[in-house]
């Protein structure tokens, strides 16, 4: 580049930094309105709490189907969940249900946390999963990691329900 391209572009760069800074409050600024051209908006109404519209609503669950928790079909899916070493009798002792038995083995998967700990801290603690992994981990959102594990479990009973209705 010649001396003069030089001196031609480090003008225009100047001229157009000073037209900006001579032209933005004219731009940026809102024009002045007079008071007598102002809209005002009527304040919305609030709306009547009635004891009906403030009630919790309700949500239909899917029914869960019924699985026995000793069901070979169920072990053979979970045993993949828990690991290959796993004694699945010795896994399964002690759940009310077979939902909450493979949720606590999806939830243990999902975090990493032990499938021993948790179920020693629902089990035998008496607390709730949520609670058991955010003891382990407290740092992760276990209401969702723990909705995600029943939502896996919920999957797989429909699995083993609807390949036993069907052989």
């Amino acid at each position: 580049m010649t001396v003069g391209t030089v001196v031609s572009v480090t003008l225009g760069l100047m001229a157009s930094f000073a037209l900006g800074v001579w032209t933005a409050p004219r731009i940026t600024s809102a024009p002045e309105l007079e008071p007598s051209r102002l809209v005002t908006m009527p304040p919305a109404p609030t709306p009547a709490v009635t004891p009906v519209a403030a009630a919790k609503p309700t949500v239909k669950r899917p029914a869960i189907p019924s699985v026995d928790i000793s069901d070979p079909a169920l072990r053979r899916q979970l045993k993949p969940v828990l690991g290959k070493d796993a004694d699945m009798a010795k896994a399964a002792e002690g759940f009310k249900s077979s939902e909450q038995f493979a949720t606590i083995a999806f939830a243990s998967r999902q975090t990493g946390v032990r499938f021993a700990v948790l179920k020693y801290r629902v089990l035998n603690e008496g607390k709730t999963l949520t609670s058991a992994i955010r003891e382990s981990l407290p740092t992760t959102n276990a209401a969702l990691e723990v909705e995600r594990a029943r939502a896996a479990a919920r999957s797989t009973l429909q699995l083993i329900a609807i390949s036993g209705s069907a052989g």
